[in-house]
């Protein structure tokens, strides 16, 4: 059964907390795609893996790359799965997928601050839970860490 997680984004924008998801992702040996909501919030995240640390990079590519599917962590546009991912992480407006047997965790990260996205996660939620799916729901402190709520 696919694992969901709602991660509710309050203190830290989508920018800090997808490098460490990614990691944590990458650590368990998963391929994770991230299906984002339009090709200029692509191209900014793209541009932010690779400088987010000054420690360390996270290897990526957008799926427009000819070797996506070889990549452990490949950027999105589109509802597909380029690289055969476990995990999918959808951000930025995307809602999560009808089809989700074909991965293990389904991740949907959402604007608090953002009444349209919390409509459609709450409408996402509604759907999963009277579908008798089982998901989780995270809420960050006011210090950016993850609280369980649900």
């Amino acid at each position: 059964m696919t694992e969901i997680l709602f991660f509710h984004l309050q203190s830290r924008p989508l920018e800090q907390v997808l490098p460490t998801i990614l990691e944590r992702a990458l650590a368990r040996g998963q391929k994770v795609v991230v299906e984002l909501g339009g090709e200029e919030r692509m191209a900014a995240l793209d541009d932010h893996l690779w400088t987010w640390s000054d420690e360390s990079f996270l290897h990526h590519v957008t799926a427009a790359e000819p070797d996506a599917a070889s990549n452990p962590v490949v950027l999105t546009t589109q509802a597909h799965n380029p690289n055969a991912a476990t995990v999918r992480i959808c951000a930025d407006g995307v809602r999560i997928p009808d089809a989700m047997e074909d991965y293990e965790r389904l991740v949907l990260i959402f604007d608090g601050d953002d009444p349209e996205a919390l409509a459609r996660a709450r409408e996402d939620w509604r759907k999963l839970k009277a579908a008798g799916a089982g998901a989780s729901y995270w809420q960050q402190d006011e210090a950016g860490r993850w609280e369980k709520k649900a």
